[in-house]
């Protein structure tokens, strides 16, 4: 199994720490029906991440989208005290949602939003909940792929009952992961020793089409080339595409 060292702040490429090889997502499990009430939802566990997402149906919509005909996708994400090495404290004991969770929120909301016919749901709000209860790099990502698997579960489940009719609603399919580079590596899915010691940190959301609808990346020393950023998009448009091979054989009804 490989390993990297540490010198001046900065990782040395020996192989990565779970043996993979440097384009190979970790190993992924995506259960579905997770939770029992919730319109639509899963846990998601990618390598040592376990994410909880569920979908809830609300019949009203955000001050701004009332008497419009359309509706609304938006997402909450929480990270459970536990869910990383140390305890962190909850967010509502603090009184206020902290600055990386409301940035994650909004991209998971803008994400889903990119590929849904918002006026095919009339005047209804989709919320998604995303909960960490064990964290190892690239939350924020797996979130996303879970999110939008939970979202289309929600919207069969208003089309078996009779209050939104299939065909269109959903435009394409979605995923997200993480590249970097650690050690002048360039790699895929990075766990959180990896994210940890990466000199290019990148988050990448794309479509089935492989239409690219967010990308967040970010030199944590020297700054990358556009060559290098090249690299990064077309090995996060591999393995968006694993995933979405992934989401059609769970997806077995396809897309509403």
């Amino acid at each position: 199994m490989g390993s990297f060292y540490f010198k001046k702040d900065r990782a040395t490429w020996r192989g990565r720490p779970d043996g993979r090889q440097p384009d190979e997502l970790r190993p992924v499990e995506i259960r579905l029906h997770y939770l029992r009430y919730a319109e639509g939802s899963v846990l998601v566990e990618a390598g040592n991440n376990r994410i909880i997402c569920a979908a809830s149906v609300e019949d009203r919509v955000p001050p701004f989208l009332r008497n419009s005909g359309q509706g609304w996708i938006t997402a909450e994400y929480s990270m459970r005290p536990r869910a990383t090495t140390t305890r962190s404290l909850r967010e509502s004991i603090r009184g206020q949602v902290g600055g990386r969770t409301h940035e994650i929120q909004r991209l998971v909301g803008r994400a889903l939003r990119s590929v849904v016919d918002l006026e095919r749901l009339g005047e209804r709000t989709i919320m998604i909940d995303c909960d960490v209860i064990q964290a190892d790099g690239g939350t924020r990502t797996w979130s996303i792929t879970g999110a939008f698997i939970a979202l289309v579960e929600a919207l069969w489940n208003c089309v078996d009952r009779g209050i939104l009719s299939s065909g269109g609603i959903v435009k394409d399919y979605l995923g997200a992961i993480s590249v970097g580079v650690v050690g002048g590596q360039e790699l895929l899915d990075l766990a959180f020793e990896e994210d940890s010691a990466a000199q290019v940190d990148m988050n990448v959301v794309m479509t089935g089409s492989g239409d690219l609808v967010e990308v967040q990346g970010t030199a944590e020393g020297d700054p990358f080339s556009r060559e290098t950023l090249n690299r990064l998009l077309d090995l996060a448009q591999k393995g968006v595409g694993e995933i979405i091979v992934l989401e059609k054989k769970l997806l077995k009804r396809g897309l509403p």
